[in-house]
């Protein structure tokens, strides 16, 4: 794998960011918006509710972590489509570039455009609600790694879809995160689901995160076996996603699709 190859294609998409204020407004514009939603919600329900001592924390920072998650995927397709929509995605694979460069490319510059939009949300956050996610103290690392590791794994598969499919697929790309969110429990515990649900709700890492979340707020506890499951599920996506990329892409190369994609 060469460094250089990875740090180029790496900083295209960087120049691309920095040199279009609508794409900066658009990555701080929702995270802020969602840290406004929630908080003002949650601080109706503090209000009218006793369940949780501590909603608008808990909420809010369920919200905050769902936007990076959220965030991380996006910005991984929204790079993938961005070289499909700039008719550079055959130049792409033509260029002497390892499928595993361009994938390590997309992942680094990912966490870029995921930050630009964290950021604000976070310290928004503080002032307004007085909520801050650093309350979760280390874990709080952990469980972004996690987060990121799968919302990459997300990525990885929509792009495949889009080398199987074509642009047509390009619609999955916004909708996946929100298939998931329902059995993820990121606003309420698991056992919220029916029993079936729970069972394959704990297959995916969101709900080892998000009920590790609400452990360290609510109990001022920390379950480190919960968020190494979490790690380690994200990890299992993870290499699923570049096993279901590679094979979409070697796939595509044969049925000589791969070229129309950009057209």
């Amino acid at each position: 794998m060469r460094w250089h190859k990875i740090y180029g294609l790496s900083l295209r998409h960087i120049y691309l960011i920095k040199s279009s204020f609508p794409r900066i407004l658009d990555l701080i514009y929702w995270p802020s918006i969602q840290v406004f939603l929630w908080g003002f919600i949650s601080k109706f329900f503090t209000i009218s509710s006793s369940y949780y001592n501590n909603t608008v924390g808990v909420i809010l920072t369920a919200a905050i972590l769902y936007d990076f998650l959220f965030r991380s995927s996006i910005s991984y397709n929204m790079m993938f489509l961005e070289e499909i929509w700039s008719r550079n995605f055959t130049n792409l694979f033509i260029a002497p570039i390892k499928i595993s460069e361009i994938i390590a490319a997309l992942t680094m510059t990912a966490i870029f455009r995921t930050m630009i939009g964290l950021v604000p949300a976070v310290f928004l956050a503080i002032p307004l609600f007085g909520v801050s996610i650093f309350k979760l103290g280390i874990p709080l690392f952990f469980l972004l790694i996690a987060l990121y590791i799968f919302g990459i794994s997300l990525g990885l598969l929509v792009t495949a879809g889009l080398l199987r499919f074509g642009p047509s697929f390009e619609n999955i790309a916004w909708a996946s995160l929100f298939f998931l969110a329902p059995l993820g429990c990121i606003y309420y515990p698991i056992e919220i689901l029916p029993n079936f649900l729970q069972i394959i709700a704990k297959i995916l890492p969101l709900v080892h995160i998000f009920e590790e979340m609400r452990n360290i707020l609510i109990n001022q506890t920390v379950n480190n076996v919960a968020i190494l499951k979490g790690l380690f599920i994200s990890l299992i996506y993870f290499f699923i996603g570049v096993a279901i990329f590679y094979a979409a892409y070697f796939g595509a190369k044969i049925k000589g699709t791969l070229i129309n994609i950009g057209e």
